[in-house]
This record gives structure tokens, sequence and C-alpha cells, in this order.
């Protein structure tokens, strides 16, 4: 993956980060985007000391400029981009019968909206060069439910769809199209919850342990390198084997 360039969005913290070192280990460029580039800091040090370059992009993903300004400045700056990982997103957590228009709408133009803008934006340039590596960051609640995120789950279960259509579209030019769909990680999200929130999640994994960012970070690598070039419009779970019941 040395000298391939690669856009990460919610680069700042959690899986992000771990995708975007793990991609900075392999000699990569890598774009990082998060809603401002003094929360980027950190990545780019870490990038940086992973041996990568690092180009800092900020905005809010759930409007289409953002994506075409983020990908334009790619584009500019290393006249290509080889790969998109889409893992920026937000939760507006709450039951159903209480969930507000605007929550559902907010959770649904950030992880379903944002990823098509930026899907859509990267189109263009990788069928030019007839190649692409495209990862869209989904859940493994899209495929079991959560109680008190159905607009969480509904935004990552539309991101299964998008994947598949966009993997027929552009089969043929050499660009692929997946979702990862992560389990219980231990990030700053899940650290909020209590220990015995966190024990109980643990109970109903396969490996009985939290996931790490790194976990999901590895299975991104390999989908956005060689080994990975014959699998598109899939969704892989990375769960530990929480989706098993």
């Amino acid at each position: 993956m040395k000298d391939q360039r690669f856009l990460v969005t919610g680069a700042s913290r959690g899986i992000g980060r771990a995708i975007a070192v793990q991609l900075a280990s392999q000699g990569a460029k890598v774009a990082g985007l998060a809603t401002s580039h003094e929360n980027l800091e950190e990545t780019a040090r870490a990038v940086q000391d992973a041996g990568g370059t690092f180009l800092s992009l900020a905005g809010d993903i759930s409007l289409p400029e953002t994506a075409a300004s983020a990908v334009g400045q790619v584009l500019e700056k290393w006249g290509g981009v080889d790969g998109l990982i889409a893992n920026a997103g937000i939760t507006r957590d709450g039951l159903l019968m209480r969930m507000s228009a605007d929550d559902f709408e907010q959770v649904v133009a950030t992880n379903l909206g944002g990823s098509f803008h930026l899907l859509k934006a990267v189109t263009r340039p990788m069928m030019k060069q007839r190649f692409g590596r495209v990862v869209l960051i989904g859940s493994v609640v899209a495929s079991i439910g959560n109680p008190g995120q159905a607009n969480y789950c509904a935004a990552k279960a539309g991101l299964h769809g998008l994947a598949r259509s966009a993997a027929l579209e552009l089969g043929s030019r050499g660009i692929t199209v997946n979702v990862v769909a992560p389990g219980f990680i231990a990030t700053d999200m899940t650290s909020a919850l209590t220990e015995e929130q966190q024990g109980a999640m643990t109970e109903k994994i396969a490996l009985q342990r939290a996931g790490t960012p790194e976990d999901v970070a590895g299975v991104v690598q390999f989908l956005l390198s060689p080994e990975g070039g014959y699998i598109t419009g899939q969704v892989l779970l990375v769960d530990g084997g929480l989706s098993l019941g």
C-alpha cells in the first residue's frame, strides 16, 4: 500500500484513527476528515509516527459540499484517490415512542447520507483511474437490531443496500464496495457505559471480550489490499460472534 491514497472519515478517534494508523504503517498517504482540524492533531501525529503522510480535512459529512471539498482537496494534493473508508457517524439514542423526528433525521443524514455523499464524490475519479476500494463502516446492530437505536440501526442497515447497488454499478471499472460491521468495540463511545452494562454485553459475545479498534482496522486493511480485491458487495461482521445469538 506504499504511497496509495486513502480518505478516512471520522479519523479523530477510535476506529477511524486506528484505520488511519494501520494504513500509515503500510506507507500509505492518509487524508483524515473530522468536524475540526483540532480534533485531528493526535491522529496526524500517530500517522506520521507510523511512517505515513497525513492530510487534515474538516467539515460536516451530512452536507454534500463537505464530501466534494474533501475529495477535491485529496485530488489536488495527491492527484487521485485509491480508497475511501466512510467511518464517521453519530448517535441520538432513544426509545422509538419518544424519538423526535429531528433525532431520527440527523442520524440518517449523517450515517447514511454522509456515506452516500462521499461515495458519490469518489466515484468519478475512481472510474477515471479504473481502480478503487470503498469500505463503509456499518454495525452489527443493522443485522440484529438494538432497543433505543431505531435511527442508528436504520441508517446502518441502509449502508448494506448502498454498498450492494454501488458494487454492481462500479465493479466493471475495478472498484470494490463493501461494508465492515463492527460489534461491541472498546472506544470512547462504549466507555461511557457502566461496568454492569459492559459486562452484560460481553457475556453475549462468543469470544467473551470486547473488540478493539485495531481488530476492525485489520479487516479494513485486508479489503483495501490486493488480497481483498475479489470481494465486493459484501457485509463482513467483526463482532466476536455477537450476532450468533
